[in-house]
Formats: C-alpha cells, structure tokens, sequence
C-alpha cells in the first residue's frame, strides 16, 4: 500500500510539474521597464517589515517584474515629493541600465509621479494612478477650511502632524526626509492640485468626470479607483473611511478621493468595491471579500504594461 501510495506520489508530481514550472517563468508581471511604486500622504516604504503596498512587490516580483518602492517624504509638496522621486528614478536606472520606468502612484503618489513624467518625460514610460488626487480632495479643503493659513487651528494641525510624522518616519528609517504638512495640505486641495495640473497636464481629463489623453510627450497614462467607503467590518479602518466618505455627500468616492478627481488618461476602471486604504491592499490585506484583489490589480496593471511594450 505505502508502495502504491508512493507511485502515486511521485506521478501526480510528474504531471504537475509542467505546470509549475509554467507558473515560475511566465513572465506574467515581467514588463520591459521597472516598475516603481510610489506611495501617497503619511506614506512610507515599509514600517516594521510591512509594506504600505501590502504585499504587492513580491506578487509582482514573482513573475518577472524588476521592483522598486519610492522613499519620498510623507508630508511635502507634490513638486518636492517629485523631486525626490526624481532622483530615485536617476538612480534606479543607473543600477538597472534601463532607459525608462513605469511609475505607480496612490493618493498624492499619483501628482508626484505625474511631476517626474512632466520635468522628465525621456525618463518615464508610462505614469499609472491609484485613488490619485489628480483634482483635488474635499476631504483636503474641508481641512484648509477650518484650518486657514496663519489660523491658531493651522498651527496645532500641523505640530499635531509633524509629531505623528516624526514617528512613522523613524520607524520607516526615512527620518532624514524633510516633511512640510501644510505644503501637503495646499497641494491636496482642489485648488492646489488645479494649479500643479495647470503646469503638468498630461493625462489629466479636461472635461468634469472624462478620461484624459492616453499619451503624453511619449508617456502612456492608465487610472483606476475604488468606489466605496466602508467594505470589511474586520478592517479598523472602514469605519473612518466611511466617515470621511461623508465629506462627498452623494459623489462617489473611496473616502478621500472623488472618483471623477482619480481619472486619468485611459480609466481601466473607477467602480472597484474598495476604500483609499483598500487598494493597497490595507489593512493587512482586510479588503472586500466581494471583489477582485487588489493585489491582482496590480499584476493585471504590470501584465498591461508589458503587452503595450512598456
């Protein structure tokens, strides 16, 4: 019996084998440039060996992909957070030897690829954006609104922050990054993010809740976004979500970004049943157990990218 057992061991491995093997190399993720994942607000590479991309560069990595994650300030302007991802980019390329990357932005990640595509065109094959504040945020004007420039309430919203920031930013080993909330603040509104698209239009609709030009200066441009607020009661994070969902009235959103603000270039899709914080895959992967995986996202992303030569 153990003998036939073992037979029938070693058999199914035989035929499983192919498949395998299919799976190791089928260079799913593998895009001819690298893939750069840029991180939003109070954003960090990884705190305590956790990924801000939940779990996202190794599943992208698996199959092929070249990866890197951006360190750039949690708190700064998108032109300041740019020009550290700027030079990020330089360096990546010369390690690589590649000549462009594909840049991946969530939140204010998404105005800070945008910045390095706009300054450096040559440099960037194409600029992807996830939950990106490309029109601004009401979330960021009702806080400019009850915190306006020179206000007592600006001054202790941005001690408050800049302590919280100190924090996250020793534990992500990114201490030495300058961090400026109210730089933040001013670029996530709608009439900051309005004036940064006035200088760096690629990509960006020019009609209320349209698609934006697919190409730019030789860089492509894809979107997508989440449509909901609260999505797994496991998650700590869906009931604040849900609140600041509020904010948007009856607009769509994903709690912190319209959806029509997230567009840009070719929209893949702006109705995914996931939350700001959900589609990077957070908290811990506590995501809607009624939707595709973010996760999956972003592999179906990097799979796009390399069928349209990027």
């Amino acid at each position: 019996m153990k003998q036939l057992l073992s037979r029938t061991a070693f058999l199914l491995a035989l035929l499983l084998l192919p498949f395998a093997s299919a799976h190791a190399s089928s260079g799913y993720t593998q895009t001819r440039y690298p893939i750069v994942l840029v991180h939003g607000l109070f954003g960090f590479g990884q705190v305590l060996g956790v990924d801000y991309f939940y779990r996202v560069p190794a599943a992208l990595k698996e199959d092929g992909a070249q990866v890197f994650v951006a360190e750039v300030s949690a708190t700064g302007s998108n032109e300041a957070r740019g020009e550290q991802l700027l030079q990020q980019v330089q360096r990546i390329l010369a390690i690589t030897g590649a000549q462009k990357v594909n840049l991946i932005g969530h939140s204010q990640g998404a105005p800070t690829a945008r910045y390095v595509a706009g300054v450096r065109p040559d440099l960037v094959a194409s600029v992807t954006t996830v939950g990106g504040v490309n029109k601004g945020s009401v979330v960021a004007d009702i806080v400019r609104g009850v915190a306006p420039p020179g206000s007592v309430s600006e001054a202790v919203a941005a001690a408050v922050t800049g302590a919280f920031v100190k924090v996250l930013a020793f534990f992500s080993g990114t201490s030495d990054l300058p961090q400026q909330p109210i730089d933040a603040l001013n670029s996530l509104t709608t009439t900051g993010s309005l004036a940064f698209s006035a200088k760096f239009p690629g990509g960006v609709p020019t009609s209320a809740c349209g698609e934006g030009a697919y190409q730019a200066n030789g860089v492509r441009y894809y979107s997508w976004t989440g449509a909901a607020t609260t999505t797994n009661v496991l998650d700590p994070l869906t009931v604040p979500m849900g609140a600041l969902g509020l904010a948007f009235g009856s607009t769509p959103s994903d709690g912190l970004v319209s959806v029509c603000s997230a567009h840009l270039g070719q929209v893949i899709r702006d109705d995914y049943k996931m939350n700001h914080v959900n589609e990077i895959n957070q908290s811990f992967g506590l995501v809607s157990l009624f939707e595709v995986s973010p996760v999956s996202l972003y592999r179906q992303q990097a799979n796009r990218l390399k069928n349209a030569g990027l």
